[in-house]
């Protein structure tokens, strides 16, 4: 399953970096970008476990921008 999430207050480009290097580690990501410039993030990954994956998503971005929010929907 691939999708796209919007994301509200991303500050930096170095910041995007270190967060789609995080995702990237998460088991069962398959691949994960992250732009600051359209501020989007796209996740693909296994199927049966997404929504478990989006969860350590979120917790692995608050952890690089504490303020930075992923639109879930």
């Amino acid at each position: 399953m691939k999708k796209t999430y919007k994301l509200i207050d991303l500050d930096c480009a170095n910041c995007a970096a270190k967060m789609e290097t995080a995702i990237q580690k998460i088991d069962g990501v398959t691949s994960a970008t992250v732009s600051f410039m359209s501020q989007k993030m796209t996740v693909e990954g296994d199927d049966a476990r997404f929504d478990a994956i989006m969860k350590e998503v979120v917790k692995v971005c608050r952890k690089v921008e504490p303020d930075c929010e992923i639109v879930l929907k």
